[in-house]
């Protein structure tokens, strides 16, 4: 103080003038850094949690609690107050140790309470919360000597997102165009859309809309050039937000719609005159499904003996009357298409079952003509051990030998050959011819 006063005297000159102003200038600095040293500590006094996070419906506690080291503080009033916004201040609740409790604010009327009767913990309790309860919570102390001491809790509701994914029916074309959309509707925090796909497309994130009570609303859209390969193609819609444990994923299939197209099948080139049930197939694709199908035949009127039945064309007995150019068209929103087939009606085969009968005659004789034939075999094999053994053949006589084979052929010949005369042979000359003859 003293160096203000001889800066004050001298200020009468140029030199005493900027000598005061630079002292001024230092002692308002250090007057500043003291007050705001001095906030800290005081801030310090008052305990609380500096943010919490809830939900709507649910219940959040607000902690307080004064500390006062060498308890020459004087506590007089608590109040709490809610900033929703910058520069606006409503009082909610207020504890004084005479007066008791009060609850000035309507919003917060019967969903607010104080959790302990006490000026050195006054922690206040919200129940119902909702979305319009987000902002700043002071805790305000009124005390002397130091004035009012106070500490603050941002309150941050979160809400968690309604998912959805939508897919646009579109018609195939040349230029790119919308085919899904995703949205993550009423959030907070904003969630982050990503979209997972084979279909060579790309997504935009286009629209984010801000709702009064504070949440968000973002939307994406997925692009492509659609093509008919691309109906029923997949392509997922991922969801990724805070209050989400994991991020939400949903596929669907893309629905593009085009003209049909038509094929025939069933002709096998073998329509012979007399067959019966030959079938002709018609066979359509398109989106949506082809709802008309016509069949005609390029000689005019069908034949009688052709039956329709939608995409079916049965031929109850193939004549000449078929021997022409059946046509089927399909056709659906978008368009109709058509294919042709030409059939054939050659000569008629040889009936199977008359065949099957000349075959089994020639099949019967040959198994009696081997049959016979081994029966000789037999015989004739037969025959020759036979004569191995001794047996005479057609036109020998019976020898009567001397040795013991010989006697023994002789004894069987005479046993067998024996007749009333003493040289009886059935080829000899004797008198009984009466006997076998053996071959």
């Amino acid at each position: 103080m003293l160096l203000f006063h001889i800066l004050l005297t001298l200020s009468g000159t140029a030199f005493g003038k900027s000598m005061y102003l630079c002292a001024c200038m230092l002692y308002k600095r250090s007057s500043d850094a003291y007050n705001r040293g001095s906030e800290r500590i005081v801030s310090q006094k008052v305990r609380v949690e500096e943010e919490v996070e809830a939900y709507p419906t649910e219940t959040v506690d607000l902690r307080c609690e004064f500390i006062d080291g060498g308890g020459r503080t004087k506590l007089t009033q608590v109040s709490w107050i809610w900033e929703p916004i910058d520069g606006q201040r409503d009082n909610i609740a207020v504890y004084h140790p005479i007066y008791g409790q009060s609850f000035p604010n309507p919003s917060f009327k019967d969903r607010v309470v104080f959790l302990h009767n006490t000026l050195e913990n006054p922690s206040i309790r919200i129940s119902n919360l909702k979305m319009s309860d987000t902002g700043r919570y002071t805790c305000e102390y009124a005390t002397y000597p130091s004035g009012n001491e106070q500490g603050t809790t941002t309150l941050i509701m979160l809400a968690k997102p309604k998912n959805s994914v939508n897919v646009v029916t579109v018609q195939a074309e040349t230029k790119s165009v919308v085919v899904a959309t995703c949205e993550a509707m009423d959030g907070k925090p904003a969630a982050t859309i990503k979209w997972l796909g084979s279909v060579g497309g790309n997504h935009t994130t286009t629209n984010t809309t801000n709702g009064p009570d504070g949440t968000v609303t973002v939307r994406s859209e997925y692009r492509l050039v659609p093509t008919a390969a691309d109906n029923g193609r997949e392509v997922t819609c991922m969801v990724e937000q805070k209050t989400q444990e994991r991020p939400w994923a949903h596929t669907v299939q893309l629905s593009v719609e085009y003209p049909p197209s038509v094929s025939i099948e069933g002709y096998d080139n073998n329509w012979y005159v007399g067959r019966s049930d030959a079938v002709l197939l018609c066979m359509a694709s398109g989106n949506p499904v082809p709802t008309t199908i016509t069949w005609t035949a390029a000689s005019g009127a069908m034949p009688d003996t052709v039956e329709v039945s939608g995409n079916k064309l049965t031929v109850r007995k193939v004549d000449d009357a078929v021997n022409t150019t059946f046509i089927c068209e399909v056709k659906n929103k978008h368009g109709a298409s058509r294919h042709q087939i030409t059939t054939i009606v050659i000569e008629a085969l040889e009936d199977p079952s008359r065949g099957g009968v000349v075959a089994g005659a020639v099949i019967g004789s040959l198994l009696a003509l081997l049959l016979v034939i081994a029966l000789i075999a037999v015989l004739l094999t037969r025959s020759r051990r036979q004569q191995r053994r001794g047996f005479p053949s057609s036109g020998d006589s019976i020898a009567t030998g001397s040795g013991s084979n010989g006697g023994d052929y002789g004894n069987k010949a005479r046993l067998l050959f024996s007749g009333t005369g003493n040289n009886s042979s059935k080829n000899g000359t004797g008198a009984n011819n009466n006997g076998p003859i053996y071959t």
